[in-house]
């Protein structure tokens, strides 16, 4: 009886549920950035700076691109779009990882990080139809302008964000249902600063490569048919703007262009090397820095990026401060 007595406790304390052979994990504990411990409150100051300026940028670009009225246009409607799965994105992952990175215990629960892998397929997937939207929007300006209000209509705009927005949700799904309902028989322990497909599935005693390769399916039809969409749009593009007369037209369609370009090229550099390859050669703490900078770096320079591209965007954030500031001055 003693001996069950120990037995309980030591299954209490792990918080876990011995099954024969199989132990089925009732909370997962998060790695993060234990390698580096010596850095840990330094990382926290940064990771929090980051955050905090991620949230202005793009609540920033929210707010401008609602109220003023020269942003009322599908481009702007679509750049309001990706400033919101921002900041979704970065509350799924950021807010935990600060926590994580001041306790020494550093647990999720099982339902917290299913929950928190299915938002991460989600919110990317999104992502990677609306840069493919955004892309064909910026097509149809360039290359089809007569047309231009008969085919991105406001109806229009919306029902291709909400499409953008609901893509990933079956995927999201179906993969995070398919992969938590597997025994996790090795350990509880994800080496990983949050709960990604790669590090739970490490975790995994069955054979994985069916999962492996339904992943790896959904992955070229999420990211690399909307990225294939988005090349093909850009050859259009440029074969258009390169056949103009005006090299001042030239100029300012390229700059208009270049914004998207340099985020589309800042998300899928990184993401496709994480997410091509569920148990990729990739180091773990490789694995960190690379999805370090997909989930901290580019949700904030998106917005920083279109404001000092975009002679519109600036113009808005000039006449909102303007606005501002003199309403200041007639309260006082």
């Amino acid at each position: 009886m003693s001996s069950k007595r120990h037995q309980a406790v030591k299954m209490e304390n792990e918080e876990s549920v011995n099954l024969g052979n199989i132990t089925r994990v009732t909370h997962f504990i998060l790695l993060g950035f234990t390698h580096l411990a010596q850095l840990q409150l330094l990382l926290f100051v940064v990771v929090l700076l980051i955050f905090t300026v991620t949230m202005i940028g793009n609540i920033l670009t929210v707010v401008i691109a609602t109220a003023d009225p020269a942003l009322h246009t599908p481009m702007y409607y679509f750049l309001k779009n990706l400033s919101l799965i921002e900041i979704c994105y970065s509350l799924d992952i950021v807010p935990k990882m600060l926590i994580n990175l001041l306790l020494e215990r550093k647990t999720s629960s099982f339902t917290a990080c299913a929950l928190q892998l299915s938002l991460v397929v989600l919110f990317t997937t999104s992502e990677c139809f609306l840069l493919a939207i955004m892309a064909y929007d910026r097509y149809v300006a360039i290359c089809r302008p007569l047309h231009y209000a008969t085919i991105m209509t406001k109806k229009t705009s919306r029902q291709m964000s909400a499409v953008a927005w609901l893509s990933g949700f079956p995927v999201a799904v179906g993969l995070t249902v398919w992969l938590f309902s597997m025994p996790f028989c090795k350990s509880n322990e994800v080496n990983h600063f949050f709960c990604d497909i790669s590090p739970v599935l490490k975790l995994v005693c069955l054979d994985t490569y069916i999962f492996e390769l339904l992943v790896f399916i959904a992955t070229l039809l999420i990211m690399v048919l909307p990225f294939i969409l988005i090349t093909i749009s850009y050859i259009y593009i440029i074969y258009t703007i390169v056949q103009m007369p005006m090299a001042e037209s030239r100029q300012r369609l390229f700059s208009t262009c270049s914004a998207h370009l340099m985020v589309v090229t800042l998300f899928y550099s990184t993401t496709c090397l994480i997410h091509l390859h569920p148990k990729s050669s990739l180091s773990p703490n490789n694995k960190k820095l690379v999805s370090l900078s997909y989930t901290i770096i580019t949700p904030m320079l998106n917005p920083i990026i279109y404001s000092l591209k975009n002679s519109v965007v600036k113009e808005a954030l000039r006449r909102a401060f303007s606005t501002k500031m003199s309403s200041g001055r007639l309260t006082l």
